[in-house]
C-alpha cells in the first residue's frame, strides 16, 4: 500500500489515481477499495465492533484510520479520513448517527452520544468568486483527550482541543478549547463546573 502513498505525490498520476480510488462526484471510496484494500491497511484493535452494514466508512488509503481495542462504531454513524487522519483510541464509542470527519484524534475511553458532529476541517471560502466546494479545505485538527464524553446532538468545530475527563452537555456547540476535568454546555458552550481535587468535588465556575 505504500505505493499508493508515493504515487499520490506525482502530479501527472494524481488525477488518475484519485479517479481509481473514488468517483469524481462522490465522496466515497470505490467498492474495490472498501472490500479489498481497507481491511488490510487500517489498524483495528482486538474486540473492536464496527457495525459495517448500518454505518458508513469513507476511508481512503492516503490518510490513517485507527480504532483501538474494544472500540465501537454504532449504527448509522459516518466516519471519514478523507481530509485527515482519524485516530480513535481503546474503548472509544461513536454513537448512533454520529459523524466524525478527520483530522480528529479521540483518546482512549472517549465516547459520543447520538447524532454528534465532529469535524477537523471547514470548507474554504477565501475566494468569493468561487463556490466553496471548489476551494482548498481549511484543515484544523480536533483533539479530544481520554475519558471525555460528548453528549447527544453536540457539535465540535474544527481546531478545538478538549481535555481529559470532560463532560460535554447534550446539544452543546464547542467553539473553544476546553481544559481538563470540565463540565460544559450551551451554544456556544461554556464551562459550568471544574473538578477541584483539593475539595474532591465539582465546583461551579464564576463568570
Amino acid at each position: 500500500m505504500s505505493i499508493l502513498f508515493k504515487l499520490k505525490n506525482y502530479k501527472n498520476l494524481r488525477p488518475f489515481l484519485i479517479w481509481l480510488i473514488t468517483p469524481k462526484k462522490s465522496p466515497r471510496p470505490r467498492l474495490w477499495i472498501r472490500w479489498f484494500i481497507n481491511p488490510f491497511i487500517y489498524k483495528i484493535g482486538r474486540g473492536a465492533d464496527i457495525h459495517y452494514m448500518r454505518s458508513r466508512l469513507d476511508l481512503f488509503p492516503w490518510h490513517r484510520f485507527e480504532l483501538g481495542k474494544k472500540g465501537i462504531i454504532e449504527d448509522f454513524a459516518t466516519i471519514s479520513n478523507g481530509a485527515g487522519d482519524l485516530i480513535l483510541g481503546d474503548n472509544c464509542r461513536i454513537g448512533i448517527g454520529s459523524v466524525v470527519l478527520g483530522p480528529v484524534t479521540m483518546k482512549s475511553g472517549c465516547g459520543t452520544g447520538q447524532n454528534v458532529f465532529i469535524a477537523g476541517f471547514n470548507h474554504g471560502y477565501k475566494d468569493a468568486t468561487q463556490n466553496s466546494k471548489h476551494q482548498e479545505l481549511d484543515r484544523r485538527p480536533v483533539f479530544i483527550d481520554e475519558d471525555t464524553h460528548i453528549g447527544s446532538n453536540s457539535v465540535i468545530v474544527a481546531g478545538v482541543k478538549i481535555g481529559k475527563r470532560c463532560q460535554i452537555g447534550a446539544g452543546s456547540v464547542v467553539t473553544k478549547d476546553i481544559p481538563d476535568y470540565s463540565i460544559v454546555a450551551g451554544n456556544p458552550a461554556r464551562i459550568l463546573k471544574r473538578f477541584d481535587f483539593e475539595k474532591n468535588e465539582w465546583v461551579k465556575v464564576k463568570y
